[in-house]
């Protein structure tokens, strides 16, 4: 029987992640699985609280163990240092995710801001980047079809820089992760 306490999803630039912490509260056996891999295994620890460090890609993740009364534990997930919530919030503001169907296929675009890099399906892509009037385009293909994000400034300084997925000169809408 799987001691499943934690069940996390996280959006990364390659793709979106399942990470499962089981916790046997008895045992003290403590397991990570990263997308249906086994990446830490710990049996029978004395000591039930704590924390379990893994890698998950190039992101360094830490899992908290903490007693919060009697034998009810408090599992929280922290990523770079920040927990699960504020990583979420600072990759919203240093990526962008569009999830474009090509030809019935569904894709997953993700730019991220900060390297300039654009992954597709978990890979990066080879890019060209060109300074257009009023801002940059970054080309690359998917599916064998043309695509280009565009890079034009808001006008607003609390805005900065709009980032937009044009696929075959039409504009995909972001997506929400």
């Amino acid at each position: 029987m799987a001691d499943v306490v934690a069940l996390w999803d996280i959006a990364l630039s390659n793709g979106i992640h399942k990470v499962k912490f089981e916790h046997g509260t008895t045992s003290g056996k403590r397991t990570i699985t990263i997308d249906d891999e086994e990446v830490l295994r710990r049996n029978w620890m004395f000591k039930l609280v704590g924390k379990e460090t893994f890698h998950i890609g190039k992101h360094k993740g830490v899992i908290h163990i903490e007693a919060v009364s009697g034998f009810a534990y408090e599992y929280t997930l922290e990523i770079d240092g920040k927990s699960l919530k504020k990583f979420v919030e600072h990759r919203a503001k240093t990526a962008k995710v569009w999830t474009p169907v090509i030809d019935g296929v569904g894709h997953r675009v993700v730019f991220e801001k900060d390297t300039m890099d654009v992954w597709c399906d978990g890979e990066v892509l080879d890019t060209a980047g060109e300074f257009v009037e009023g801002g940059s385009e970054t080309h690359f293909e998917v599916g064998g079809r043309s695509c280009c994000i565009r890079a034009v400034s808001s006008g607003k300084r609390r805005e900065g820089i709009i980032h937009s997925l044009l696929l075959d000169d039409r504009e995909i809408p972001e997506a929400i992760e």
